[in-house]
């Protein structure tokens, strides 16, 4: 718990509730953390990342606003560039985890890792901003879906 709080930078037991039922399955890519039945966080080499379903916890990351085009490419496993990024929504610095959702509907496409921080993405022109770290179709999320 002391790892994901330090992570996340959220009191765990707050959100969680002070006797969560966390339950950790390992796959062959990753393991992933279960509370109460459902897969909430990722730990990918030594990144620890909440899922594409943890509902609750995804309002609370910067956004990055995508256009249409960049959407395919995204949920391809391509990092965020910026010619594609409309707007940020939020203060992030770099390393800092962000929630990359589409233009039209906000709907999360990823979560990713900022390689700078969120007023030099806003003035960006070109280059990589965001490290795809778990996108919409990655097999992460294919197995999560069968959860």
């Amino acid at each position: 718990m002391a790892e994901l709080r330090e992570s996340l930078g959220l009191d765990l037991e707050e959100f969680f509730g002070t006797k969560p039922r966390i339950e950790l399955l390992e796959t062959r890519d990753c393991e992933v953390f279960l509370s109460n039945g459902k897969a909430v966080l990722l730990r990918m080499d030594d990144n620890i990342v909440p899922t594409l379903l943890f509902d609750e916890y995804l309002p609370l990351l910067p956004r990055v606003v995508v256009d249409m085009g960049a959407i395919p490419h995204i949920c391809n496993g391509a990092d965020v560039m910026a010619p594609g990024i409309l707007r940020v929504e939020g203060e992030f610095s770099k390393d800092d985890l962000v929630l990359v959702v589409d233009e039209r509907h906000g709907r999360p496409l990823a979560v990713g890792r900022a390689l700078t921080d969120s007023e030099t993405v806003k003035s960006a022109k070109h280059g990589r901003v965001v490290k795809n770290l778990h996108y919409v179709g990655d097999k992460i999320w294919k197995t999560l879906k069968k959860i």
